[in-house]
């Protein structure tokens, strides 16, 4: 009880104490002069009975019964009547006793060194952290071991007295309020006294509705809403008090058990193993031990929360408070995952300004009392593979929080939780091509649970670089905006997050093959060549020093064979291997299923991509100096390409562009600058990957600008339609022939085109202008896709042998 409550806590680095050693009985507490008034948190009369046993044991010889006095408070476990009465009298006595807290704990019974409970366990007897009378009794009688004694630190009347004072802001001299907050200041010194034996993984909010509810700050804010919406403000704090009942997550000790064995056994179900860095976790927790940190994961697969959930909690972290969409709230898995630290929020709520407030609030309590916080900043899982344009809402909350200084910094943590393969492929496909998403319900559940069956290689999860928002925004505490905070504040810090997961995010020998089979469309490559194309690109990887899920290793048939046949099992690739050589290709219809693999790491062949086709721009340069050509192509590139990738500022941008070109010679400026050497340039890149990486994107935007182009001068007012419309004429274009990539078609990169143009200024405006600007949006792209053309006919005359 030495800390107030609105002090946080230091996360404890110890995930418990180690099951083979004796949990030592807690010390007589050091009194002094003054009495000690035992404040007894007991469940039960046994759990009294135990209590007041351990009182009768520990206390020192020669120390009088007189001196020490032991009265019940209201239990935190099952928090039942008003026992506050016989509390008060000792409060308000002049001997400012010593507060002592005492609580029993229950623990699960031990099982391979853990003590965790199982579901066999509620199943037979209940939780077993909160024992019925007649379990307790069996235990307490045969299961000593299960059963300890936990006392806080113990702190004097004057002490809490003046604490309260400052809480509630006012000199009073009642004391019932003092009652009910030294039996809550005990409670919270009982949890954190309580975590030193079970961990730091249970480590949960207590007295959260009650702390939000009765918030000066918080009841002033609904009473100002309730003028401005001209509603009764009783009326406006029901509907608070429901939104946050709503929102929270209500933790359980069992439940986090539970939802961690769920995790563990739906993440090894299908997976051979989660690969981590041991030392990135240290780094971890000690940022999570000074400030208030929040994860930010990348989302590829439902799989994600339970393998962060996982690795945290197997590390002895306490479980994140993770926002999830409503949708995800269904019997039985909503009530347990809510239990576990998942809290639900509406899709959208725009016009409903108190459900805002109450979110609000519900996150600056979090970040004031500094627990760890996570959600995906993509929305929802990236039905494409690469990591999605990001979503500010709750960044904007947390970014707010900090700034009305509720903390002294967060720390923004990127994750990359990558895959070698995932067991929702097929239905991204599906969906990508314009099939409904099946709607989540506890039917849905059991296929996700049933496709686990199949083995999908490891998990591989890396920790992006911290990103602390006091060094990013400077200090906190400018919470009406000021100089240092614009509009463009919360976007460049979601753009800084995203770039950071995808540093992080290792290239998987699964995802190069990719690369290598889409660099060929529609036809099948032998062995040698795919042994080819791999020499290249592992060069090019281990050059640039990419992270990489293991140490790469595809030179040899065995190898490759290894790699790709267990996409041949899950019906992404064909295998041919009755003629002379084997030989593999994309299998019908799945060319969004491979592409989705090579998405995972296309990132880093972006700049080399762009590169390609801004030499080609040069190499094709009639007059004057080309250096202007190769920029200008650079430039246009990387505003086509801006809705679907994750671009530096322009001046770091020029420079990874300058970077990329002196992998290749040291001389570049000079090679640009004229046709002939800017060619010869280009034709020394090993590999070529502008055909296999950006031709998809850019035949989807080229199906918009046409159908855009035959609108006329006309404005877009349905978007939804134009979509619908894109995604016909582009099954149209690839029966035809007139685009080459299959995965063009496709939902996503089809609305990031619709972004494009709408961004452009081409959905809407002044009839003559919306008519130029369509003809020169289709003009770009058929120019890059013709040059991407190129890129690919030199590939593959390379491949032919023409030029090796």
């Amino acid at each position: 009880m030495s800390a107030p409550a609105s002090t946080p806590q230091p996360t404890s680095a110890p995930a418990s104490t180690p099951i083979n050693q004796p949990i030592a009985e807690p010390e007589w507490p050091a009194s002094g002069d003054r009495p000690i008034v035992f404040l007894l948190d007991a469940a039960s009369s046994l759990e009294e009975a135990i209590l007041r046993d351990w009182i009768e044991r520990a206390r020192p010889e020669g120390v009088a019964s007189s001196s020490n006095e032991a009265i019940t408070i209201v239990s935190s476990r099952r928090p039942r009547g008003n026992k506050l009465g016989s509390l008060e009298p000792a409060l308000a006595t002049s001997s400012d006793p010593l507060l002592a807290p005492l609580r029993v704990l229950w623990l699960p019974k031990e099982r391979e060194g853990k003590r965790v409970a199982s579901l066999r366990d509620i199943l037979r007897f209940g939780d077993p952290r909160d024992p019925g009378h007649i379990r307790a009794a069996y235990v307490y009688r045969f299961e000593k071991d299960r059963v300890c004694i936990v006392a806080a630190e113990p702190a004097p009347a004057s002490n809490l007295r003046e604490r309260w004072r400052a809480a509630a802001g006012r000199d009073v001299a009642e004391t019932v309020g003092l009652a009910h907050y030294v039996a809550k200041q005990a409670a919270l010194a009982l949890d954190r006294a309580e975590r030193k034996i079970r961990g730091a993984r249970y480590k949960v909010p207590r007295f959260l509705h009650e702390e939000i509810l009765t918030r000066p700050s918080f009841l002033g804010g609904l009473d100002t809403l309730a003028r401005e919406e001209d509603v009764a403000p009783p009326v406006v704090r029901r509907k608070a008090e429901r939104y946050l009942k709503e929102i929270a997550a209500n933790h359980s000790p069992l439940m986090i058990d539970i939802f961690a064995q769920l995790s563990r056994s739906s993440s090894t179900r299908g997976y051979e193993g989660l690969r981590f860095d041991s030392e990135q976790i240290e780094v971890v927790r000690k940022l999570a031990q000074q400030h208030s940190v929040v994860f930010i994961p990348t989302h590829k697969s439902n799989l994600d929360h339970m393998v962060m959930f996982r690795v945290l909690h197997e590390d002895g972290m306490p479980p994140n408070h993770t926002a999830g969409g409503i949708n995800m709230n269904f019997f039985p898995t909503g009530p347990i995952a809510r239990r576990a630290g998942i809290f639900f929020i509406r899709r959208s709520f725009n016009d409903n300004e108190i459900y805002k407030f109450v979110l609000r609030a519900y996150i600056d309590f979090l970040i004031e009392k500094r627990f760890p916080i996570e959600w995906f900043i993509e929305g929802g899982r990236s039905r494409i593979g690469k990591l999605l344009p990001p979503r500010y809402g709750m960044l904007s909350y947390v970014v707010d929080s900090y700034r009305r200084g509720k903390s002294d910094d967060v720390i923004l943590i990127p994750v990359s939780i990558a895959y070698d393969q995932i067991s929702e492929v097929g239905d991204y496909s599906r969906e990508e091509r314009g099939a409904a998403k099946e709607a989540e319900g506890f039917t849905w559940l059991v296929k996700f649970l049933r496709r686990l069956g199949h083995k999908y290689g490891h998990i591989d999860l890396r920790f992006g670089e911290p990103l602390s928002l006091r060094a990013a925004l400077g200090p906190p505490g400018d919470g009406e905006g000021g100089e240092r905070f614009d509009k463009l504040t919360v976007p460049k810090l979601a753009f800084e997050v995203c770039a950071r997961m995808n540093r992080v995010t290792p290239i998987t020998p699964i995802s190069l093959g990719m690369v290598a089979l889409l660099g060929c469309g529609d036809r099948a490559m032998s062995l040698p060549e795919i042994q080819l194309s791999l020499r290249y690109l592992v060069e090019f990887v281990t050059k640039r020093g990419f992270p990489t899920t293991t140490k790469l290793s595809l030179s040899t048939h065995d190898e490759i064979q290894q790699t790709l046949d267990p996409l041949v099992d899950s019906g992404v690739l064909a295998r041919f291997d009755e003629g002379p050589e084997v030989i593999y290709s994309i299998a019908s219809e799945q060319h969004l299923s491979a592409a989705y693999y090579r998405n995972t790491m296309i990132h880093f062949l972006l700049n080399s991509a762009i590169v390609e086709l801004a030499l080609l721009r040069a190499s094709e340069c009639e007059t004057g100096d080309c250096r202007e050509a190769f920029w200008n192509e650079a430039m246009l590139m990387r505003d086509l390409l801006k809705f679907d990738f994750f671009f530096s500022e322009k001046d770091d941008y020029h420079e990874e562009v300058k970077s990329e070109l002196s992998l290749h010679a040291q001389d570049w400026e000079q090679a640009i600058a004229s046709p002939g050497a800017a060619r010869e340039l280009l034709e020394q890149i090993r590999p070529f990957h502008a055909h296999r990486t950006l031709r998809s994107f850019l035949e989807a935007y080229q199906v918009v600008a046409d159908r855009l182009l035959m609108h006329g001068s006309e404005a877009v007012e349905d978007e939804a339609a134009l979509l619908r419309d894109c995604m016909v004429w582009g099954k149209q274009y690839t029966l035809q022939r007139r685009i080459r990539s299959a995965e063009s078609v496709s939902k996503l990169l089809l609305k990031n085109g619709i972004s494009l143009a709408r961004n452009r200024g081409l959905l809407e405006g002044e009839t003559e202008a919306l008519s130029l600007g369509r003809k020169r949006l289709v003009e770009e792209l058929r120019e890059s896709i013709r040059r991407v053309s190129v890129i690919d006919a030199l590939a593959s005359a390379r491949r032919a042998g023409a030029l090796d």
